[in-house]
């Protein structure tokens, strides 16, 4: 009996040090080589680890959350025969080689762990979705690869699960328990950069209704001439283009503050963020050079990333680059938010959704389609007098839609 110690390898781009996301594995478990064992997840991506040798599980560096340094010992095998050079293997599995796929916000939060329960193999987020919904693995027969418990395995659970399985729906019955979940992963990187937008940046808000009746019946005479396979266009592309016009007369709103410069990096590009709300959490896809874009181009480059952000297709670049951010929660976006701002930016558009109301024009009440814009600015940065303007320039655009396309 050997004993191999598998020490954190580097994950890349200068890491130093990354955070515990999930254990796969518990002390005394037998894995083979290349079982998953650990997800770990650093500033910029998740990295799923993988067994270097096979052998028994002797010890393991920490609880999930916890900070370990590159180069640590991880995880202590005891191996059969001789043991190879501990620093050879990376454990690095093979699907997540290539960091610049993974998103630096796409980490799942990993399941609680189930002591003295047989290893269950899944993927990471079907663990957060199983720990959210309060459901036991070892319930589900997975379909895969020994015995992998698929997305489609967890989906048909969920459904039974919820449906209260063949018999019906259980009686409902007073609950008295509660549920402990750590802050770890993707949850702490958000928890994070919001205490630290909320700590450093003195937010204010300026909100302005905007009465798009006029660009409502342009948007539905162009999805008119639409064929039936061909994707419809949404406010969402009309508001980024306008945006991306008026930008290039507000500078101090399309700009980055560099903090260990002290210095504000304007852009003269306008590279669109777009909160995207996903399964895993809060991403913001990039759509670059959006004064670049014509309307369906732009359309279209937002369809592509934000999809690419909900099925983990997207590339690092994808996610990261933003000068400006546009946030929407659709038609659940209420009468006025008040969005935090995605740090280094220092400005970020919330939209809210698209009502009929009744407006006074000209002494009549008149039935409008409204909506109302919530912009936040960095007050450090951006007057109160220039965010205004600013609003009220994209204002007029959305009320006279056809000026969006006017250079």
């Amino acid at each position: 009996m050997n004993e191999y110690i598998f020490k954190l390898p580097d994950l890349g781009e200068g890491t130093v040090e990354a955070e515990i996301a999930e254990w796969m594995v518990k002390v005394g478990d037998v894995v083979a080589e290349e079982d998953p064992i650990c997800a770990m997840l650093t500033d910029k991506a998740a990295v799923e680890l993988t067994a270097p040798v096979s052998g028994a599980v002797m010890s393991l560096a920490g609880e999930e959350g916890d900070m370990v340094a590159v180069g640590t010992p991880l995880v202590v095998f005891a191996t059969e025969g001789s043991s190879p050079a501990a620093e050879e293997p990376t454990g690095l599995a093979e699907e997540k080689t290539a960091p610049a796929e993974v998103a630096p916000e796409t980490l799942p939060i990993a399941a609680d762990s189930l002591p003295g329960s047989a290893k269950v193999i899944t993927s990471p987020s079907i663990r957060n979705r199983a720990r959210n919904a309060g459901i036991d693995l070892r319930q589900i027969t997975g379909s895969g690869p020994r015995g992998r418990i698929l997305k489609a395995d967890f989906d048909d659970f969920l459904a039974r699960h919820k449906a209260g399985g063949p018999a019906g729906a259980p009686i409902a019955q007073a609950l008295n328990g509660t549920t402990e979940i750590k802050v770890v992963g993707l949850r702490r990187v958000i928890a994070q950069r919001m205490t630290r937008a909320a700590q450093e940046i003195p937010h204010f808000t300026y909100v302005e209704e905007i009465d798009v009746t006029s660009l409502e019946s342009l948007r539905q005479h162009l999805n008119s001439k639409k064929s039936a396979d061909q994707p419809r266009l949404t406010l969402l592309a009309f508001i980024g283009m306008a945006l991306a016009r008026v930008l290039q007369d507000f500078p101090q709103c399309n700009a980055h503050y560099d903090k260990e410069r002290n210095v504000i990096v304007r852009h003269q590009g306008v590279h669109l963020g777009i909160a995207t709300q996903t399964s895993d959490g809060l991403k913001v896809p990039v759509v670059r050079h959006g004064e670049a874009r014509s309307l369906e181009d732009l359309a279209n480059e937002i369809r592509r990333v934000s999809s690419a952000a909900r099925d983990k297709t997207a590339r690092r670049e994808e996610l990261t680059g933003s000068t400006i951010t546009i946030t929407s929660l659709g038609k659940t976006g209420g009468i006025v938010t008040t969005p935090v701002i995605n740090q280094p930016e220092v400005a970020i558009l919330g939209v809210n959704k698209a009502v009929e109301r009744p407006v006074v024009i000209n002494g009549q009440i008149v039935i409008r389609t409204m909506m109302n814009l919530s912009s936040c600015f960095d007050h450090r940065f951006v007057d109160g007098y220039d965010a205004a303007e600013m609003i009220q320039a994209l204002k007029a655009l959305l009320e006279q839609p056809a000026t969006i396309f006017i250079h």
